[in-house]
């Protein structure tokens, strides 16, 4: 099969993205089973299949898939540093790793070959959102152990438009390359594309001095109407892709231009949808903790990787696109995000839709946990934009009862409502932290 990368309405590789599905199908289970020989060089998985009684011999269609062990970040973690390497050390191209934020980082490892489709699988959703040859990129991903940054990166080479590698922090040189450089593209978190907002607006450089056009986030979750407030803000069109270190990095599946719900790289990735109490599947359409076995990675291979992401799979038929592939809703939340509160589970994606319909509301909020009388209370901090803050008290008593309103229609719970004035809350340059748990402290 030619596998020669091209670009045909914006469709970078349309041999596999538009894929017939019977040969796709064919093509997973014969992936699938070299996968599944590949993680046998590991001893965590030699030991979880003889527990299983499963052997590569019994994978003879896709539904077997199922009978394979589910892999946790505590296993990976369980076997600290390279115990799901692959390959010999000296077959190592490149290793990247987690930010160990809530834990020691996770190391991953590719091979020569797993770079290469790396890349490709980028370029695939940059090309799918508008990427052209002739564009400048200005990167303001982390670059380092960070997959967002290099994994952008290789993408954008293969396509063949100019970088800036700018990486993330400093928003006035951020903002001098902008309008210096002139890049049509952004890249970032779109917690730091709300700072670069902040910047521009405050700012010398006006918005019609700068030539940006399109912008792609991820690395965090963010809402629709996040999305709205960005692309009103700067004047752009925002597109939202997924991927995460343990199965790869970025590039495992990103929107397309009708921006309804992001192509899953299935020619690379099997996705499946579990009941993450339960673990029990759960069919297309029902949301869930998304699982993903990554079908070509020669470096790190995993099996059933549980992501704690929390999404669903879109089975509609093909896109108006042209790909064939199915695709998933934006991530909701995080299992390990997920809130209980009062025995309410919320997740703060639910917080942040419903201070997003609210139009006095400027797009940085905190939110804070607590438990005073064993009672378990969250407070909302809330920015007002600068031409709403006001001090009339019943003006500002009124905004809280409509954010109020608003999350509790959502949510169903009673929030304490702080709102702060412009410019007080922090930004981010990376993964915006919105959470703060005071129970966590004193339990």
């Amino acid at each position: 099969m030619n596998t020669t990368p091209i670009i045909d309405n914006n469709i970078w590789q349309p041999e596999f993205e538009c894929m017939a599905h019977s040969e796709r199908k064919a093509l997973q289970l014969e992936y699938l089973q070299g996968a599944v020989s590949r993680s046998l060089r590991n001893p965590f998985y030699k030991k979880a299949f003889a527990d299983k009684g499963v052997s590569v011999d019994q994978i003879k269609s896709l539904d077997d898939l199922q009978r394979l062990p589910l892999t946790t970040k505590a296993d990976l973690r369980d076997n600290y540093p390279l115990g799901f390497m692959g390959i010999p050390r000296n077959e190592v191209s490149r290793y990247q790793g987690t930010s160990g934020t809530t834990g020691k980082p996770t190391w991953v490892a590719y091979t020569k070959n797993d770079v290469e489709n790396w890349s490709n699988l980028c370029a695939r959703f940059l090309v799918s959102g508008g990427l052209k040859k002739e564009h400048t990129v200005q990167l303001s991903f982390g670059f380092g152990l960070f997959t967002g940054g290099f994994g952008l990166h290789f993408g954008i080479e293969k396509v063949g438009a100019a970088i800036i590698p700018i990486s993330s922090g400093n928003s006035d040189r951020q903002l001098t390359c902008m309008h210096d450089l002139a890049p049509e593209i952004l890249i970032c978190t779109p917690s730091y594309a709300l700072k670069l907002m902040d910047t521009i607006q405050g700012g010398d450089i006006a918005r019609s001095d700068l030539r940006l056009e399109h912008a792609f986030f991820g690395g965090e979750p963010w809402t629709e109407n996040m999305r709205t407030r960005i692309e009103e803000g700067l004047k752009i069109r925002c597109w939202n892709n997924y991927g995460l270190a343990e199965v790869q990095g970025p590039g495992v599946s990103g929107e397309c231009a009708y921006r309804n719900g992001m192509h899953i790289q299935e020619d690379h990735f099997i996705f499946e949808v579990i009941d993450p109490d339960t673990l029990e599947p759960l069919p297309d359409g029902e949301q869930g903790e998304i699982v993903i076995t990554p079908l070509r990675r020669e470096g790190f291979p995993v099996i059933r990787y549980r992501t704690r992401d929390i999404g669903y799979i879109i089975n509609d038929g093909v896109c108006s696109c042209g790909r064939t592939t199915r695709r998933m809703s934006r991530i909701s939340g995080r299992t390990d995000d997920m809130m209980i509160i009062r025995g309410v589970n919320v997740f703060p994606s639910q917080i942040e839709t419903a201070l997003m319909r609210i139009d006095s509301v400027a797009p940085h909020y905190m939110i804070e946990i607590s438990r005073p009388n064993a009672m378990d209370e969250i407070t909302v901090h809330i920015e007002i934009k600068p031409d709403m803050f006001s001090d009339s008290m019943i003006e500002m008593h009124k905004t809280k009862r409509e954010i109020g309103a608003a999350i509790h229609s959502i949510t169903g719970l009673n929030m304490n409502i702080d709102l702060v004035s412009p410019n007080t809350l922090k930004r981010f340059e990376g993964k915006a932290k919105r959470v703060v748990d005071h129970r966590n402290l004193v339990d």
